[in-house]
């Protein structure tokens, strides 16, 4: 028997715990085999558990790094509010280099640096609580977001309609429902039969180990392919939209998402497929004219080679490139998903439009 939806999608997959004082994250690196939660104490921790995608989803590593600077915070024991406040900027500083791609990782910590500034001449408690209250805030605005954004998406959908997603963008990445997982979600509370083609997403298999896991949970119509099976799905005529959530969008509308993503988009557009992004307005960062100015994470080459095999698959000297993100150019884009609707080319207006 399937777990029911709402065990899924009301997850916490980041938990802080008032009364104990404590900061907990599911450990996404162990699923789907194995779910744990581990808790956060120091920066180095913080930074390790960010880096090695313990935690993990722009959405999620927002919520999570307000946490930690909350959690940070509590240790500083600076009695000058001058030093305190340095000391709190260099944690800032440390976590925001954790992952240079997520966009929401720098909006979280610039929000409550921003409180903390706000704050600087309160007492020590009324500063940490706060701090504390903003990063329940921008916890709970995620939460709403992604309800909105969820309803958004499912009007874009029909009975019987096949979608097409990439990596994970569910409860796991953000909170609750999920960006471009969200209407999947609502679609099965509301009794409306989706099929969901779910790529593995190489080389770290989110799509396997996290987003078909979670749909499967919840009794979602959920099919795991390789990355390099999504043309025949799409030549079969098996998917009528495609699905993807989304690391940064430029003020343009190119979108940062997930390494495959650009090749979904040129697949579909070959095929005639609408791509559709989704994500919160946290994630759109109008300072960043184009796709071009996106910085691009590069990761350990020993995650294309060793990391899923008992053996390399690969001889040690062969060179390795391996980008955790690509760049959807935003004439491949039918729409960008947000909690306020739907953006439509042009993006450079549509977008604004949003912030206005």
């Amino acid at each position: 028997m399937p777990i029911s939806l709402k065990a899924v999608t009301h997850a916490q997959n980041i938990r802080y715990d008032k009364a104990a004082e404590a900061l907990y994250i599911i450990d996404q690196s162990l699923l789907p085999n194995e779910e744990r939660e581990i808790r956060l104490r120091t920066v180095d921790e913080m930074v390790e558990a960010i880096q090695k995608l313990r935690v993990r989803g722009a959405p999620a590593i927002g919520i999570c790094a307000a946490y930690c600077l909350y959690a940070l915070a509590r240790t500083i024991e600076e009695p000058d509010a001058a030093a305190f406040q340095a000391r709190l900027r260099a944690y800032s500083a440390q976590l925001n280099a954790s992952r240079p791609t997520a966009v929401n990782l720098s909006w979280a910590l610039g929000e409550m640096g921003q409180t903390a500034a706000a704050h600087a001449g309160d007492s020590r408690p009324a500063l940490l609580e706060a701090l504390y209250q903003r990063a329940v805030e921008i916890h709970q605005d995620d939460i709403a977001k992604c309800r909105a954004i969820s309803e958004h998406g499912l009007s874009l959908l029909k009975e019987g309609d096949g979608v097409l997603t990439h990596c994970n963008a569910g409860p796991l990445a953000t909170s609750r429902y999920g960006t471009a997982q969200g209407p999947f979600f609502l679609a099965a509370e509301r009794g409306i039969h989706i099929r969901v083609f779910a790529d593995e997403t190489r080389p770290l298999l989110q799509g396997a180990r996290l987003t078909s896991y979670e749909l499967h949970r919840a009794g979602v119509d959920v099919t795991l392919i390789c990355d390099n099976m999504a043309s025949m799905v799409m030549k079969n005529g098996w998917v009528q939209a495609c699905f993807v959530g989304c690391d940064r969008i430029a003020a343009n509308g190119d979108t940062a998402n997930k390494i495959g993503t650009s090749g979904v988009a040129i697949l579909a557009k070959h095929y005639g497929i609408p791509v559709y992004v989704l994500g919160p307005t946290s994630t759109i960062d109008l300072s960043c004219p184009d796709g071009d100015h996106i910085p691009i994470e590069l990761r350990d080459p020993e995650e294309i080679k060793t990391l899923w095999y008992d053996k390399p698959m690969a001889l040690p000297g062969v060179a390795c490139y391996n980008p955790s993100f690509d760049v959807t150019d935003h004439t491949l884009i039918s729409g960008i998903v947000t909690e306020q609707g739907i953006c439509r080319p042009p993006y450079t207006e549509s977008l604004a439009a949003l912030f206005r």
